[in-house]
């Protein structure tokens, strides 16, 4: 019970300290909590500096674990205050990267749905294109073997017709022997 009663007031003792501390002001910008952050370190880095500084001098004093003490406690409320000014910069660059973070998957999410829309278009496109394509293919052939039978048939009638004039020139080749032969025939025999 004494070592709660104890804790309570020495809680106590330090809390005004705690309480006469102003709230530390939310950083609006990056920059505001960069600059913010690098006040806390500054303070961080000038409490330990004035620590070292303290316990060397403490050394050289008569009552040393007093002063090393006086020093300690001196120590831990200047790294309490740079802490409390380091949180809420922390905290704003945290919430910042955060945002930021969201920011970019949603415009990946929203890029990605666009992509998606662009590539189904060309998809459809191309197999449109491709349609079309092999119907102009398909008309070529059709047209292709269109011509090669009027190409066969125009070269069956100009067979025809050749086969025609050679029978009719052979025809006339054979009446035109006959005709001879008869007048052959019909002269007389010259002695």
């Amino acid at each position: 019970m004494n070592a709660i009663r104890s804790t309570l007031i020495l809680l106590l003792a330090v809390s005004p300290s705690l309480w006469a501390q102003t709230p530390v002001d939310m950083p609006q910008t990056l920059e505001q909590a960069d600059a913010q952050r690098e006040r806390a370190a500054q303070m961080s880095r000038d409490a330990d500096q004035r620590y070292a500084d303290e316990q060397a001098a403490c050394y050289k004093k008569i009552l040393v674990n007093g002063c090393l003490a006086d020093a300690k406690k001196r120590h831990t409320q200047a790294t309490i205050e740079s802490r409390n000014l380091d949180a809420p910069a922390r905290d704003f660059q945290r919430e910042a990267h955060r945002a930021e973070v969201e920011a970019k998957e949603a415009q990946r999410a929203a890029d990605n749905a666009k992509r998606e829309t662009e590539q189904k278009a060309q998809a459809d496109q191309y197999r449109a294109d491709e349609a079309a394509k092999i119907t102009e293919r398909d008309k070529k052939i059709a047209n292709k073997e269109q011509q090669a039978v009027e190409g066969r048939k125009k070269l069956e009638a100009q067979q025809a017709n050749r086969q025609a004039k050679l029978a009719k020139r052979a025809q006339q080749d054979a009446e035109r022997a006959a005709k001879r032969k008869a007048e052959e025939a019909k002269k007389p025999a010259t002695p």
